[in-house]
């Protein structure tokens, strides 16, 4: 059994622990706001991007004036997979759950016949992947002395996308992320968006307007699809911030009630020893007073 001296110093060890995850929630939770914001507000717009995009790229499906980022190399042997996590950890299952995704992804691929290419935004899924696919990471993209995500981060990373894919590197990028969907819910996600994939509005209707574009659509998709890139990788950025915001808020709120409840028990415990050893001294006082 542990002497009194350890339950005691134990017990300051996890006290200590406690106000450290209670100052951690309390961060978080005053940086979680700002980020679900500005994650929330990137979403209508590149939302909106995505459908022009896509009735414009509609109308020049096929031909050969599609410009190579919107009809790709016309192969799939080789993909790209961009892997955003965080740089830290202590955000429960946030970077593990993208990084889940994204080893199902290239387990998938690789049995069948495909070669995979990883890059990796962020040091916690570097770290994570770097246990099975080390030979597959071709980059490392860390973002540990940015204090705010903004535009210029995700413009570096895709023209880094871009310059790999006019090299013929790959054939097809795909982008892995968390969405934000509240502080105790964020979903994995994966966004293939080289060659892009665009989704139909809700409610459009089978047959779509036509229009006349001035220049022409091949030289308004060459202008738009690296800005298109650049706005989805914001927007992913933009999101997995918002969501480690909120996985660290949830998971240091856990830790502090897990904390309160050690406490308690160790009190309880601590109590409980205290009290058998002062009636066990009391015996032998009394014992050894009959004894005279």
């Amino acid at each position: 059994m542990a002497s009194l001296k350890d339950m005691r110093v134990r017990l300051a060890s996890t006290k200590a622990t406690q106000k450290i995850t209670k100052a951690m929630q309390m961060v978080a939770a005053s940086k979680l706001r700002r980020a679900q914001v500005a994650a929330e507000a990137a979403r209508p717009f590149a939302e909106r991007m995505d459908t022009v995009l896509g009735n414009i790229a509609s109308a020049v499906a096929g031909s050969d004036s599609a410009p190579r980022l919107l009809a790709g190399t016309g192969d799939d042997k080789v993909h790209l997979l961009v892997v955003c996590t965080a740089e830290r950890g202590l955000c429960g299952a946030f970077n593990s759950s993208i990084v889940r995704l994204a080893r199902e992804h290239i387990n998938r691929l690789v049995a069948q016949g495909k070669d995979v290419k990883i890059l990796c935004v962020g040091r916690k899924g570097a770290d994570q992947l770097r246990r099975q696919f080390s030979q597959r990471i071709v980059e490392v993209v860390e973002m540990r002395g940015v204090k705010q995500m903004g535009f210029a981060q995700a413009q570096m990373v895709a023209d880094n996308i871009v310059a790999r894919f006019d090299n013929n590197e790959f054939d097809i990028c795909t982008l892995f992320f968390s969405r934000f969907k509240s502080v105790i819910s964020q979903i994995p996600t994966a966004l293939q968006v080289i060659p892009p994939v665009f989704e139909k509005a809700e409610g459009e209707a089978g047959a779509a307007a036509g229009y006349d574009y001035e220049p022409d659509e091949g030289e308004i998709l060459s202008e738009l699809l690296p800005r298109n890139l650049s706005i989805q990788v914001f927007r992913a950025l933009l999101e997995n911030a918002a969501s480690e915001q909120g996985a660290r808020m949830s998971a240091m709120d856990n830790a502090t009630r897990n904390a309160g409840e050690m406490i308690r028990k160790q009190t309880l415990t601590y109590n409980r020893t205290r009290q058998a050893m002062i009636t066990k001294e009391l015996i032998e006082i009394i014992s050894g007073a009959e004894a005279l």
